[in-house]
């Protein structure tokens, strides 16, 4: 279900009626999505889906005058009109001298047949509803299920079980009137399944767990349901602890929350609103030496990678943070122009937090650092993108001796995101291959937490 010769014909035609009405400069995404679900209840499928969309996207630049535009009804005389009027709206439009299409030699070359980076899994042209059927109904225990009675083990009873199987295609292919064309096509097989436990006194606790890959054979099923329960159970009993400083560590599922809010400060929009706690940061070694992260948007066959960003502006494996030092703004090419820099690319797009400290797994830390406060999630909160400030509500475990002693409750991890990252103490090598970020299980020293 991939874009068709025709539907890539119409868009350059598309292009040069742009031009011929008046356009200076053209830009066109064509995308083509087809999602397919199966919802799962209690054990039996509650849910069906099937979602096809096809769109595009014209970025017009008219008399030094710039507009966006888009449109899901792709027949040619339809999109005359539609573009047509589009130009006319643009040239109402304030000139802006800044805004123009990168320059081509900063162009994806290499991204002509959109399969590049094995993210398409032929697999997918032979799914078929019992197929999706099977897979959704594949991790659920719930008609299995018996209330816990061993001895010696917390009582649990499994109250309720939800569970999703998608599966899906994204086709793109963008142009301009510089000579681009840039194609990128993946497939996404995933599961996730939110489970509900009830302890003796009634109280309830909610676990999730999911799991997500370009390719079918890759996508664990089997234990979704069965590890979503696991987490909702060792919730039980949760206990309130003393507000102080404490060395924390931060699960691998739930990482990136301590990392987005720095990646988006050294975002172009950001840094040129004078809204970013990493302004003027570029080139200077504003964290400790064992913190490095890369930009690995090659990495074939991995969740993520991409060859171009949404100008076509090819992409690069880079050092984003080098032991410390600052070496990556994602400047595009009007914040740049904007800025009086260099322009980059618009966006991380393979994020990876490279080993520090020696540490393989999260239990490793445990071993090493012995007593902390484990986390395992974030629960509402918020952060100050000017000034690097947070206060997140944490889920997570006491641990004592390497070990996790109990659940805690009702507490509240506060900071800068500046001073977390300089007492970063270890990064471990357990990221999750499903999320485009590859953030480990990582540890700092000295954590404020309220309760």
């Amino acid at each position: 279900m991939r874009l068709d010769s025709k539907e890539i014909e119409l868009a350059k035609y598309c292009m040069q009626f742009a031009l011929q009405n008046g356009a200076d400069q053209v830009r066109i995404t064509l995308t083509k999505s087809l999602l397919n679900l199966v919802g799962v209840l209690n054990g039996e499928v509650d849910k069906v889906s099937h979602a096809l969309d096809r769109s595009i996207q014209l970025n017009l630049f008219v008399d030094g005058r710039y507009g966006t535009f888009s449109s899901n009804k792709l027949d040619k005389e339809g999109l005359e009109a539609f573009i047509t009027d589009a130009i006319t709206i643009v040239r109402m439009i304030e000139p802006d001298s800044y805004r123009s299409l990168p320059s081509p030699s900063r162009v994806a070359q290499n991204a002509t047949s959109g399969l590049e980076l094995d993210l398409y899994d032929p697999e997918y042209e032979s799914m078929t509803a019992e197929k999706s059927r099977a897979l959704a109904l594949g991790s659920s225990t719930f008609l299995s299920f018996r209330p816990s009675e061993a001895r010696g083990e917390i009582f649990w009873n499994l109250i309720s079980e939800e569970g999703e199987y998608s599966d899906s295609i994204f086709d793109s292919v963008t142009i301009d009137s510089n000579g681009l064309f840039a194609r990128h096509t993946e497939t996404s097989f995933e599961i996730g399944y939110e489970v509900t436990v009830e302890d003796r006194k009634g109280n309830r606790y909610s676990g999730y767990w999911w799991d997500a890959t370009p390719r079918l054979k890759d996508l664990k099923i089997d234990d979704c349901s069965a590890t979503a329960i696991q987490r909702a159970r060792a919730q039980i009993g949760p206990k309130g602890i003393r507000s102080g400083k404490y060395t924390v560590v931060i699960d691998s599922e739930c990482a990136s929350k301590l990392l987005t809010p720095v990646l988006n400060a050294l975002g172009g929009f950001s840094l040129q609103q004078k809204n970013s706690f990493m302004d003027g940061t570029i080139g200077k070694k504003v964290f400790p030496e064992n913190l490095t992260i890369m930009d690995l948007p090659h990495s074939k066959g991995e969740t993520g990678s991409r060859l171009f960003d949404s100008e076509g502006v090819a992409t690069k494996e880079t050092a984003i943070i080098e032991k410390g030092v600052v070496k990556e703004y994602f400047l595009n090419t009007y914040i740049a122009a904007k800025m009086g820099m260099e322009p980059t690319v618009e966006d991380a797009t393979r994020v990876k937090v490279m080993p520090a400290g020696g540490c393989k797994t999260k239990e490793d830390i445990l071993a090493k650092v012995q007593d902390c406060i484990l986390v395992t999630g974030f629960n509402g909160g918020n952060s100050n993108s000017a000034t690097g400030n947070f206060s997140y509500g944490i889920e997570g475990f006491m641990v004592r001796e390497g070990k996790i002693a109990f659940p805690v409750k009702e507490a509240l991890m506060t900071g800068d995101f500046l001073t977390l990252w300089n007492n970063l103490i270890f990064a471990a090598e357990d990221a999750r291959l499903c999320m485009s970020k590859l953030i480990p299980s990582i540890a700092f020293a000295g954590v404020d937490i309220s309760a």
